[in-house]
């Protein structure tokens, strides 16, 4: 079982940055590949990005790439998402996830493990 915990969510005006943190906590932290994904009001779940266990293997979705930068810190067993020049469109609740090792990371289904969430709302 692991256990996953966001934080850094907020308000903020576009073209500002804000930083995710997910704490996991149970079974060994480098042993899992992680995700981030958001769900919009009205929409569906989407990938956003993810990173392997090599922390230079980064996946990121097209509409974030560029802007958005996921690291892990396994010592901390921590992920993290820095979000910079945000827009109104990246409103959404942000999950961690936390997948073991078969299928793709862009694959919700791919995840055994999800967060509860932390609300991003951008402001134009």
């Amino acid at each position: 079982q692991v256990l996953l915990v966001e934080s850094g969510g907020g308000l903020v005006q576009a073209g500002g940055s804000l930083r995710l943190s997910c704490v996991a906590s149970g079974r060994p932290f480098s042993t899992h590949r992680m995700g981030w994904f958001r769900q919009a009001p009205g929409k569906e779940r989407e990938f956003v990005a993810a990173i392997g266990w090599d922390v230079r293997t980064v996946y990121y979705a097209d509409s974030v790439k560029g802007r958005f930068t996921m690291s892990r810190d396994n010592g901390k067993t921590t992920v993290y998402l820095q979000m910079n020049t945000l827009k109104p469109e990246d409103t959404a609740i942000y999950y961690c996830a936390a997948a073991g090792d078969s299928g793709s990371l862009y694959a919700q289904s791919t995840y055994d493990y999800w967060g509860q969430g932390t609300q991003v709302t951008v402001s134009s």
